[in-house]
């Protein structure tokens, strides 16, 4: 199917959008550490003193999605409120403290010719981001950029379109306080669909695109866009409890990685536990009954769950989904190798978990996932850009190039190579 050519005015204003944020960006690759550290903070204190102005603005897109049935996982990571505002204007203040990563060297030396040779970070130019109902994105999204030295060009889609607009006039009169261009954050969400496509194929005018939401719009992203894009975000967690598994600590790990907050990347959709571990399975399948989990077991999982906790048979999707929601997919398994190919299957390379007393068991689990992180006996929930302690973090890229993981300041800048010579000529 061909697609409907876009209207040559929502053309003409995105790519003039981006135009001027590569102007700004020039701005912002030579503002000092001091600069951009005054501007976090000026940022920072405007969410806050504004946050009744967003919180009214938030609670028209809250009453959309409502209206639009959007899931309850998904309506809570579009809800704001002060205290969600308050922490949002904290984790800019803690960007703040971080070192610049302008200019670090990466690495240098001198060449037996007596070139000085040095590999040092700088800016990307323009980030590009296409999200969803996540107004907490657009902060982070302006804050890390900003920090090293980027402009950004931001879609945050129709589910928090009236959220973001406050927002964004926020974060500019914001950095026009401190002296640095309104232009160095902007927001396209005013032109839908056919901006975000303009935006996506803005190459040479935007350096880098980093979708962020549901496997369909991070997908289209990669497949559609001309601009270099991250793959990041979709999240097929797993929780594995091996043979050694306590229970108390499988329970505490199992229901913080599915039950803390449902419609994020990094919370658990799938159980996996070793048949030794299985006499674990009913305390654990009640706690996850009482905290209102639909569980989607295989036969052996079912088997084993107390008569007051339904299950639903596992299907081959279940094994495949990112849920986003309180439901899990449980299965029993013979081995801790069963385990890790069942991963290396269904995983989309997010965030594994193992639960074990075994160190051995530990140490061969993290060498054979292949996937951004891995928790040892910790919860999912974890992989995130403030937890890591990068303040917070643009996306968490399930990709190999360039940046994996959460991606913080360091993964929003490149190296240029500078060499020093004194009239060197290639003989």
């Amino acid at each position: 199917m061909t697609e409907t050519a876009i209207p040559t005015d929502i053309e003409q204003a995105v790519l003039e959008a981006c135009r001027r944020a590569k102007l700004a960006s020039r701005a912002l690759a030579t503002a000092t550490a001091t600069v951009k550290n005054d501007a976090l903070h000026a940022m920072a204190d405007a969410l806050v003193a504004q946050g009744a102005r967003i919180v009214e603005a938030n609670a028209k897109d809250l009453e959309r999605g409502r209206a639009n049935d959007m899931s309850p996982g998904l309506l809570d990571r579009l809800a704001l409120d002060q205290d969600r505002i308050e922490k949002i204007a904290e984790a800019l203040r803690y960007v703040a403290t971080l070192p610049d990563p302008v200019g670090e060297v990466k690495r240098g030396s001198t060449l037996p010719n007596g070139i000085r040779l040095i590999q040092k970070a700088v800016p990307m130019g323009v980030v590009g981001m296409i999200y969803e109902a996540r107004p907490n994105v657009t902060v982070d999204a302006a804050g890390l950029s900003l920090k090293s030295g980027n402009a950004a060009v931001l879609r945050g889609g129709s589910a928090a379109a009236s959220s973001n607009e406050v927002i964004v006039a926020v974060l500019q009169d914001a950095l026009e306080s401190v002296g640095l261009p309104r232009d160095a954050v902007q927001s396209i969400d005013a032109y839908g669909r056919e901006g975000a496509r303009v935006l996506m194929n803005a190459r040479g005018l935007v350096d880098v695109l980093v979708p962020r939401g549901g496997r369909d719009l991070i997908q289209t992203v990669v497949r559609e866009s001309t601009v270099p894009a991250i793959e990041t975000g979709e999240g097929n967690c797993h929780v594995y409890l091996d043979a050694s598994a306590p229970l108390d600590r499988s329970v505490d790990i199992v229901l913080n990685s599915k039950t803390h907050r449902v419609g994020v990347c990094n919370a658990a959709e799938t159980l996996l536990v070793h048949k030794d571990a299985a006499d674990n399975l009913p305390v654990i399948l009640e706690q996850l009954h009482q905290a209102g989990v639909t569980l989607h077991a295989d036969d052996a999982a079912a088997d084993l769950a107390p008569n007051d906790v339904p299950t639903v048979p596992a299907t081959e999707e279940d094994w495949a989904t990112e849920y986003l929601s309180l439901d899990l997919a449980v299965k029993v398994v013979d081995s801790i190798d069963e385990a890790i190919q069942h991963i290396a299957r269904y995983s989309t390379g997010h965030t594994e978990a193992i639960v074990t007393n075994d160190i051995d068991a530990a140490q061969h689990f993290v060498a054979h996932i292949d996937s951004a992180a891995v928790m040892v006996n910790a919860s999912t929930r974890f992989t995130d850009g403030g937890e890591f302690g990068l303040g917070a973090e643009i996306g968490i890229s399930t990709q190999k190039l360039h940046a994996r993981g959460p991606m913080g300041l360091g993964e929003l800048t490149t190296t240029t190579w500078v060499a020093y010579g004194e009239g060197h000529i290639r003989g």
